[in-house]
């Protein structure tokens, strides 16, 4: 019998005078041809912390540098390939961008978002998974846990 192993994945939900820094990008499993629209998000490397991913994926994705100030909580979901992604999501502020950085391949842009405009790209159907608007939810909600919720015994 073959042994399950969900994929271990972080976000970052990085805010800044009432916006939100989302990654447009093209979304391989997708229905449709259309951009989507999501936090800076990826996988866990070999040898890496779970803040560390969250810094160096936002750092990939958007050219952003960022402080994580905070565990938002665990997000769970099989995708349409019936893969099973436990998404870690954590809380950025910006420390400064780097206007020279390449951006990871797939990745269109980085922008930031208002409420106003979250509210809309999800209505649009925008957002490249249903762990997306919870995580902004959750956020504004006032949850956030401290990083010493996470004993990492590396």
């Amino acid at each position: 019998m073959e042994r399950w192993t969900p994929n271990c994945t972080v976000a970052t939900l990085v805010h800044h005078q009432g916006k939100f820094l989302l990654v447009e990008e093209y979304d391989k499993l997708s229905s449709t041809s259309m951009p989507v629209l999501n936090q800076p998000a990826g996988h866990v490397e070999l040898d890496e912390s779970l803040v560390e991913a969250a810094v160096r994926e936002t750092l990939e994705e958007t050219g952003w540098l960022v402080e994580v100030e905070a565990y938002l909580g665990l997000y769970i979901n099989v995708a349409p390939n019936n893969v099973t992604y436990h998404r870690h999501c954590f809380i950025a502020r910006p420390i400064s961008e780097l206007p020279d950085a390449e951006l990871d391949e797939g990745i269109l842009a980085a922008h930031w978002f208002t409420l106003e405009e979250l509210d809309a790209a999800e209505t649009a159907g925008r957002f490249r998974s249903p762990m997306v608007r919870p995580c902004f939810n959750d956020f504004l909600a006032g949850k956030s846990y401290p990083l010493t919720l996470i004993q990492d015994f590396r």
